[in-house]
This record gives C-alpha cells, structure tokens and sequence, in this order.
C-alpha cells in the first residue's frame, strides 16, 4: 500500500497488532483521525484502546462511553451496522451532546467489531471537512473490511487484550522525501519575509524560523516546547486555542488575526495535516495573499468561542426548573449569544402547538398563534416538527415563498424555526426571530441545531415538573379545609402557601372546627417530610382530631388519642401539632401541644409576646404519652397567631430570635384586616421565596352580644 510503514511489533502482541490494523486503516480510508473501541466485560461500557491523529487530552470525554451513550459508536454497536454522519449540522441534529464537544467540520463513520460469536466493540473513523459527504460504496466496502479483519484477530486471540487506563496514541505515518534535507528545507524557510512555525498534534512548538520567534517577540528557544497560547500572554485566550482545535479536527486551513501589544496585529493561517499543523506568521498590513497549498481549501473562519459558549449555555438550560426558568433563559442567554431578539416557544399538546412563553412579541400576536394546528401552513413549525430539521430564513422574501403570511403575522425579518424533538417525539418548537434580516452562517446552524437537543430535553423536564408541581400541590390542598366556618365572636384567617421549590407534598396542615355557638378549635400541625405519605398521614391526623374535637373531647385528650391512632397506623413520620379550644362565653383559650412551635399572644393594652405552652412529646413516639393542657384568657380584642415551623425555621437565623421578632411585628402591624395582616407576616420573615410549606391561622376574639363587659 503507497506510504504504508512496517511498526514495530506488527507480527508481536495483539495490542500491537491491533494498533497496526487501525493506523492501515486511517491511511487506506484517507481518514485524518480513527480510534478503537473495546467493550469492557466487567460492566457494560466501552473503552477507548487505541487513538490516531489526536492528542490524547481530546479523547478525555470519549475515553469511557456507556453502552446506552447517544453517540454514533454505541449506535452501530446495537444495530451491527456502519452508522454515517455527513457534516457538522447531521452530527448536531442526531447527536446533539457529541456535536456540543466537537462543533468543528468533520465527517464520521462508526462500525461494530462483530466477531464469529460476540460483538467485540467498534471502530471510529474521521475525516476532514472537504470530504464529499455521502460514503460510497468502495469506502464502506473498505471500512467494514477493515473492522472485520480486527474482530478476526480478537477472535484468534479468544478473549480482548487487558484495556488500559489511557488509550495508545498509534502513529499514521505521512510521505516523506529523504533525499530533501532538514537543514534545506530550514535555509528556505529563513529566507521568506514571514514567519513559519510547526506544530505538532499537541499544540507544542516543534520548529521556529528567526522571523516568527521576531514578529512574536520571544526567543525561539523559549518558544520550542511549548504551546503558543501558555508561552505567550497576548495568546492566552480559549478563542486561540479553539482555532487551533478547528484545524486540528477538521483537517482544514484555518486564520486568524490577534493583536499582539501593544499594536501590532499579527495574522496566522494554519495548514494541518496528519503529523501536526505549519503555521504562517505575518503583520496583517503587510499580508499578501498567497494561495492555498495544492489540493487543500482556502483558509477558513474557525467557530471562534462557539465551544465554550455552547458548553456553558448547556449547562445553564441543566439549571432550569420551570417553564417559566426555561423562557427567561432562552430570552436573557441564548438570544443575545445568536443577535436574535424573538422568542416563540411551544409545546406539542393533543396535535397542536400550544405556546407556553415569548418574548419579544405583542400578546395579541401570541394569541393568533397559540393552538395552531400540527398541520398548520401558516408557520413552518408543523413542518420542521415532522421532518426534524430545523428552518432558517434570512428575510421576509425566503419565508413568504413557503408561507406567505408568515412574515405579516409578527413582523420579523429572519427566523430560525428549530424542532425540539426527543428519541423521535416531539415536544415543541422554539422560534428565534430578528428585527432585521440575518445570514445564518454553517457554524450559526449547527450551533442552533445543538441547543435544540438540549432545549427540547430542558422543555420536556420543566413541562413534566410544573405538571408535578401543580398535581402534587393540588392534592395537598384538597386535603385542607376548603372554608372555615363562621363564629359570632370570633374573626378568622388562615393561609396555606407551599414552599418555593422542589415538588413534594409538604405535610403542613390546619383547620377551624365550630364546636357549638360559643365555642371553636383550631388546630395546626406538620407532619415530618414531604411526600406523599406525609400528606395521607396528614389526612388520617387531621381526620382524628376533627372527630375527637367534635366528640367532645378535652384538647389534651384530643391529642393522646389521636397519638394512639398514629401507633396503630404504625407510621414512621412524627407529627407536630397545635390544638386550641376557644371559649368565647368563658372568655378563655385552652391549647395542648405536641411539641410544636408556641403560638403568639397580643391583647388589647398589652405588648404581643410568644404564649409560653408546655409542650408534650411529637405524636408517634409513645402511645402512653400524656399532653399537658395551658389555659389563657380570651379577652375581646385577643388575638392569636398559630402557624408551623416553615415561618421561623430559615436558614442561617435563630428560631428563638426569628420567633421574637415576629412577635414584635405582631405588636406594631396594622391588625385591623386580618387577610392583610397575615400576608404582612408571611412577608415579614420570608420576603423571597420561602424554603419550607407554611400555614398560618390568626384568630381575634369579638365581644358577643349579651356577654359581661
């Protein structure tokens, strides 16, 4: 085979031999890059053996793969077939977290190593951008040729070789001419008016001419070795580096320009091919044109940043919760990084696009909008939702082609319609749109193209966690009592408001029980966790202490024998409680607690304070426990606050203080509405978003009608 070299070991181990097999096979394929896969037998996941044309610090999030991974190898693991990826924008569309790593030009073929009993693993080829985009038939005749000839020798072996913790890096030796020597080749290079440079496939410096080391402002021997963006300051920028990526991976000319201080631009265009990267240096001002080494393209804009931006705005769309996050960060993030300044984002419901948040539109437009048809031809939404490629329109005229109304609906002037589509199903649709038109560069679309993927899996969990969200909260308050009675004498409020995060069912619970003309219970309590038995447990308790109360129980009696009920449920979750026995005639207020957080006391002429009620134990732990009973009077003009642990339990503050305090806001707040009052309380220790679920019940007591004054 023309430029085949004899390696070293090639009739030896069977490492060696398959190291062999796969540097034959980059260079027969005319592959710039391949790597070896190998399935681990200890646990379903695949290892990569062995690794051309790359340094190795690339393969690091590619070195361990689960078998389950979304990525082409895995793919033609599972279907024992030769899986192809064309371009860029095919990676981006079918594999969205691979094409979020590599978003550089290349094509890609994977294949299984299937042996005569057992898959073995797969084979990874790359090529560069120029390659034609479609694999023939001789290729993959050789391809597949190729990766039997491995598994054969897996198979002669009869069992894989031990996998080592890095994988070999296998050189591809490249055509050489002895008869030109070194030292010419560097006499010529000396002579030219711009610097040259050589990289090898680590980024190092392997060669600097007198020039460059000149117009870089560094000594060749302090450049030798090293990378040029961590020995030079002026180069330590990830975009330079990234540029150096590009090349490396697409095989493919890249320029650009960086300024070194304090103002002398510099421009580098980069030549890679399978043994490292020549690099030429020259002031931009005196940059001559020359043309591109034969047979190679044109240099070509690297995706400057596109990585790091990508990474980051993937990490940011793991971040969001809701629907709502989701909206504010397409909106805040993703359209400022594209220039865009329109959102439309929908969801797929019953066969039709309902829009679940915008930006940058008139809601009259939204309304027009919302609930159009899958089918429908006034938008290409259906449309990129059942091909499962996105659309992009550079101006009005492109759009109204396809759909003539489109442009006159929102006034717009480019979009880019992007299917938000996951294992096949579609979820949604997100509409990026701009105020003027826009040419959507290669690396703009597969960009989109990825965040896509991960837009629609960001979409998919915030729509299942609002569904959650609301179910869950829904049945807790079906659980709560949907009224509360009315007493003459006796003015109530009560507020239930669920914690700011997360979608459990909290086990917070109150109600108000009239018990004859003079006389009402309250009660308040928690039971421990959130979930749903939590909330079930809630029910029973609530259920218990609504019949004892009702039966005419005495409130220490109430609470034992709803503890004895608790032990013959034989629950594990301990339950907090309040009970109060309201007096109106007598004028007095009995309370028993069961370990509960104390209610607070203002009366009429006196400062308000926390009540001091002599707790009994949680109920759950001891059937045999007794609840103490404190008596206080209930003088017209009383009021009391009874409410759970979620009020004064925050995070990096003191009960004890926070209890006070709130006390103290008790004694100054306006009383006089006591719908009013209680929102001023919940705001008073919570302002933002509040950690835990909170209930809140305010009593006051009135004069009634007849009573001694």
């Amino acid at each position: 085979m023309p430029g085949s070299t004899e390696h070293p070991g090639a009739a030896g181990s069977l490492d060696d031999a398959l190291g062999v097999a796969l540097a034959d096979t980059v260079r027969g394929t005319g592959a710039s890059i391949g790597g070896l896969y190998l399935i681990e037998e200890a646990e379903p996941v695949l290892r990569l053996v062995a690794l051309c044309g790359l340094p190795l610090a690339f393969s690091a999030p590619w070195q361990r793969l689960p078998l389950t991974a979304p990525v082409p190898v895995t793919d033609a693991i599972h279907d024992d077939t030769l899986v192809s990826v064309a371009g860029q924008e095919e990676m981006a569309r079918r594999y969205p977290r691979a094409a979020a790593v590599l978003p550089y030009p290349f094509a890609l073929a994977a294949v299984p190593l299937t042996g005569v009993r057992r898959s073995w693993g797969g084979l990874v080829l790359m090529w560069p951008a120029g390659r034609p985009r479609k694999i023939s038939p001789r290729e993959r005749g050789h391809i597949t040729s190729s990766a039997r000839r491995m598994a054969r020798l897996l198979d002669d072996a009869g069992r894989p070789p031990a996998l080592p913790d890095v994988p070999r890096v296998i050189p591809v030796d490249a055509t050489r001419h002895p008869a030109q020597t070194g030292l010419a080749a560097a006499d010529y290079l000396e002579r030219l008016p711009e610097g040259a440079l050589a990289l090898d496939l680590e980024g190092r410096v392997s060669f600097v001419t007198a020039t460059a080391a000149r117009l870089l402002g560094r000594a060749a021997d302090r450049l030798l070795g090293t990378r040029p963006w961590q020995s030079l300051p002026w180069l330590d920028d990830p975009v330079y580096e990234d540029h150096y990526r590009t090349a490396l991976v697409s095989r493919a000319p890249v320029s650009f320009t960086a300024l070194r201080p304090p103002d002398q631009p510099l421009t580098f265009q980069l030549y890679p091919d399978t043994s490292g990267i020549s690099v030429r240096v020259l002031p931009s001002a005196e940059r001559t044109e020359a043309p591109p080494p034969t047979g190679a393209r044109p240099p070509v804009a690297a995706p400057t940043g596109r990585l790091y931006q990508l990474v980051h705005l993937a990490a940011a769309l793991t971040e969001s919760v809701t629907v709502r996050d989701l909206v504010a960060l397409i909106a805040h993030q993703i359209l400022p990084a594209f220039g865009a300044q329109g959102l439309v984002l929908s969801g797929v419901d019953a066969g039709r696009l309902k829009i679940t948040g915008y930006h940058g539109y008139a809601a009259d437009v939204m309304e027009r909008l919302d609930a159009l048809s899958l089918d429908t031809d006034l938008t290409p939404a259906g449309q990129v939702l059942a091909s499962g490629t996105p659309a992009f329109f550079a101006d009005p005229a492109e759009l109204a082609a396809s759909y003539p109304e489109a442009p006159q609906i929102s006034g717009k002037q480019a979009w880019a319609f992007l299917p938000l589509i996951i294992s096949g199903r579609p979820v949604g649709c997100c509409i990026l749109s701009y105020a003027r038109p826009h040419t959507f560069t290669a690396d703009e679309r597969a960009v989109l193209t990825s965040l896509s993927g991960l837009i629609a899996q960001a979409l998919d969990r915030a729509r299942l966690y609002d569904t959650k969200h609301r179910l869950v909260h829904e049945l807790q308050r079906a659980l709560l009592p949907r009224a509360l009675p009315r007493l003459p004498g006796l003015e109530v409020a009560a507020r239930y408001l669920p914690a700011g995060h997360g979608t459990e069912v909290g086990g917070d619970f109150f109600d108000v029980l009239r018990l004859n003309d003079t006389t009402a219970a309250a009660v308040i309590g928690d039971v421990e966790g959130h979930s749903v038995a939590a909330a079930a447990l809630m029910g029973q308790v609530r259920t218990a202490i609504h019949a004892h109360a009702t039966a005419g129980a005495a409130p220490g009696q109430v609470l034992a024998r709803t503890n004895r009920l608790l032990a013959d449920l034989d629950s594990e979750l301990l339950v907090s409680c309040l009970y109060a026995h309201l007096d109106l005639s007598r004028g007095q207020a009995s309370f028993a607690s069961a370990g509960h957080v104390p209610p607070l006391l203002r009366q009429a002429r006196h400062p308000a304070a926390v009540l001091d009620v002599e707790p009994g134990p949680l109920l759950g732990i001891d059937p045999g426990d007794d609840y103490p009973v404190t008596t206080v009077p209930l003088l017209p003009g009383t009021t009391l606050a009874l409410y759970t642990d979620g009020l004064v339990e925050l995070p990096g503050s003191d009960v004890t203080r926070t209890t006070t305090d709130l006390a103290g806001y008790l004694d100054t707040a306006d009383g006089h509405d006591l719908e009013r009052l209680i929102d001023r309380l919940v705001r008073h220790t919570t302002p933002g978003q509040h950690p835990d679920d909170i209930a809140v019940i305010l009593l006051r007591a009135s004069r009634l009608r007849g009573a001694p004054a």
